[in-house]
């Protein structure tokens, strides 16, 4: 892995540790009921790891093509592209593909499998609203979760899930383990549907609960970066404001993309929402930055 300045989380290496290591074992007792109950999952397992193989090694260009978003050189974004270079000298990290998405919704995410393969891309709406110092910020944040190879561990923390969606699906609609010539036997099909179904809910809880995790972390490895805790708190405090006056519509129709977001396009405040979702509450990451204010002896 190559070692950039960004700040070294112990918190963040070892909860993606103990997720992926609970998420195995799940996954290993999932398949062994599976092949105890004799069903016959390798097309699940074939079709679930290929979905895996190209949310991987495609997840840069997927995004990009979801959100509209374009790759632009130096002399069509000349100060976004200085922000990305000054954040790269500061981190010794290799510089990421830069890109722009014409959106309104005021948001950046950074995608790609490893720091030599990845892209940040901002919005149109961002960068209207934000000056240079928040800018870089989030940026910064951004470019945290590449040095981190965060999308990486997600990518590989949701194959359980895609793999119990799917036996969940396949068990609904087809019967799937039904026993031949037993019809006194167990019900194998509602077996399989509802542990598919609570394999699916256990691993959907637990990638979330890391993806919130992962936020925090790249707030503080960009407060830590860049020495300024305050712009990006200003930068969260405008956004998250500034969310509350775009079109529901809109905020829908970005709401898919909210794992990969800066900020959520559309987030609950209730105590179930914030278990489901995919950013700690605005409160905790400001809590939190002006914990690392006071760390630095500024004032947010």
């Amino acid at each position: 892995m190559t070692r950039t300045r960004f700040a070294p989380d112990s918190g963040l290496t070892g909860r993606m540790v103990i997720t992926l290591f609970l998420l195995g074992l799940l996954y290993v007792a999932f398949v062994a009921l599976l092949i105890y109950l004799g069903v016959q999952a390798i097309a699940v397992l074939v079709l679930a790891g290929a979905m895996l193989l190209i949310q991987y090694f495609m997840s840069d260009k997927i995004a990009l093509f979801a959100m509209g978003g374009r790759v632009v050189s130096p002399q069509e974004a000349p100060e976004l592209h200085g922000v990305v270079d000054r954040l790269c000298a500061l981190a010794d990290l290799p510089k990421p593909k830069v890109a722009i998405a014409d959106s309104d919704v005021p948001n950046a995410f950074a995608t790609g499998h490893s720091q030599k393969k990845s892209v940040v891309c901002v919005t149109t709406g961002l960068l209207r609203r934000l000056d240079r110092l928040e800018l870089e910020g989030v940026l910064a944040h951004e470019m945290s979760h590449v040095a981190h190879r965060d999308v990486a561990v997600m990518t590989m923390a949701s194959f359980l899930g895609i793999v119990a969606g799917l036996m969940t699906r396949v068990a609904l609609y087809s019967g799937l383990g039904r026993s031949r010539g037993n019809r006194n036997g167990p019900p194998v099909g509602l077996i399989i549907l509802v542990v598919s179904a609570l394999v699916y809910v256990v691993s959907f809880l637990l990638t979330r609960a890391l993806s919130r995790y992962r936020e925090l972390a790249a707030d503080r490895g960009a407060a830590l970066l860049t020495q300024r805790p305050s712009a990006l708190a200003s930068a969260l405090t405008k956004i998250s404001g500034d969310m509350a006056r775009i079109p529901t519509r809109d905020l829908r129709e970005a709401e898919p993309f909210n794992a990969f977001f800066f900020v959520p396009a559309l987030s609950g405040g209730a105590s179930l929402a914030s278990l489901l979702s995919t950013h700690p509450p605005l409160e905790r990451r400001l809590e939190q930055l002006a914990a690392i204010s006071a760390q630095l002896g500024r004032g947010v």
